[in-house]
């Protein structure tokens, strides 16, 4: 079976190729492609066009998720780190950060539609002793 993206012509991938690209504007593509506003419209009504559309939005989506699951584990000892910090107001901005961290236990995200887990993964003792302090002297 034939793909979405092999149904459409090379100027349709190309001025979606250029809008992923992120560096002209809708008017500046359709012009350099030499495709007119009616022409782009019809394109954006098109299934086809849609389709590879979003499959292109997914696939940001999914870089973009995996980008910042590579750096969780580092912004999440940053954070622990501003525990420790002279600044009052940075400790407490730390705690509230951490305590407001979606827990991470290998499961997804709850989705809106779905009720989220109620089992809570524990901080290490002088950790959770830590962010009590801070807040506590908050």
């Amino acid at each position: 079976m034939m793909s979405d993206s092999k149904k459409l012509t090379r100027k349709q991938l190309a001025v979606l190729d250029e809008l992923f690209a992120g560096e002209l504007n809708e008017d500046d593509i359709c012009k350099k492609h030499g495709v007119t506003k009616a022409q782009y419209h019809k394109w954006l009504a098109d299934e086809r066009f849609k389709a590879e559309f979003a499959r292109r939005i997914d696939w940001l989506n999914l870089q973009s998720q995996a980008l910042i699951a590579r750096y969780a584990s580092l912004a999440a000892a940053k954070l622990v780190e501003l525990i420790d910090s002279d600044k009052e107001e940075t400790r407490r901005k730390a705690c509230l950060d951490i305590i407001s961290l979606p827990r991470i236990s290998g499961q997804k995200q709850p989705s809106p539609d779905k009720p989220a887990d109620t089992k809570h993964t524990e901080l290490p003792p002088e950790t959770a002793g830590k962010l009590l302090a801070a807040l506590a002297e908050g």
